[in-house]
């Protein structure tokens, strides 16, 4: 397997990343190819689709050996199921496949030809191992059952951001830090309302409580 591309966006941690793609559309990120891959020849034609898929490696859960079960935030991380039946990054090979929208195409003059998409769920630097187009007439089954996920739609959570910490935040990164905490970052089967979670987006930290599907913002830290 070779690296064709590596992700830039403004996810720095693992940490606050939606736990699956499309979740939060309105986070963009830059694909940047491999100088070995930057051919614009290779991606003549992409610009017909609106969708693509993602193969990826889940750089941070590379590990020697492998559990045949794991425990799923849907179920509250404390029931285990195989490990076949979930997303988990941790898997024998730690694979990710991420379906994004394709926002433009870029031409740099140091990078070559990039990609803009949105909805992904990569961190920053993410290696790509190859780019699909997605086909809605075969890829996309209303249909489907989704097993112990089916019918639990991620919830948003209620966010309380006092505006003088909110106005401490760019206004172009704001509704994507709100969209991200609507969602609830914190570990579902960690359940003290008194913890203090700080997630990194951009040049930001957040700090925020999680209680009873209430997100408190309690400070923000510029990181730079």
């Amino acid at each position: 397997m070779k690296i064709i591309a590596r992700i830039k966006n403004d996810f720095k941690e693992k940490f606050g990343i939606p736990r699956q793609s499309g979740i939060v559309e309105n986070t963009v990120g830059r694909i940047v190819f491999e100088p070995e891959y930057r051919n614009p020849d290779a991606l003549r034609g992409i610009e017909g689709y609106s969708h693509l898929w993602l193969i990826w490696q889940f750089s941070e859960a590379v590990r020697e050996e492998w559990s045949p079960t794991v425990r799923p935030p849907r179920l509250g991380g404390n029931t285990r199921v195989g490990v076949f039946a979930t997303r988990s990054p941790f898997r024998p090979n730690p694979i990710g496949l991420s379906s994004v929208r394709l926002v433009g195409i870029e031409r740099d003059e140091k990078c070559g030809t990039v990609l803009v998409v949105s909805g992904a769920d990569l961190a920053d630097g993410t290696p790509i191992y190859d780019i699909k187009p997605y086909l809605p007439f075969t890829d996309s089954h209303p249909n489907a059952t989704a097993g112990f996920a089916d019918g639990t739609a991620e919830y948003e959570a209620e966010v309380s951001f006092p505006p003088e910490l909110l106005s401490k935040i760019e206004p172009e990164r704001r509704e994507v830090i709100l969209a991200l905490l609507r969602h609830d970052p914190h570990p579902s089967y960690k359940n003290d309302p008194e913890r203090v979670y700080g997630m990194v987006y951009a040049d930001y930290e957040i700090f925020f409580t999680a209680s009873d599907g209430r997100i408190e913002v309690k400070d923000i830290k510029k990181q730079r």
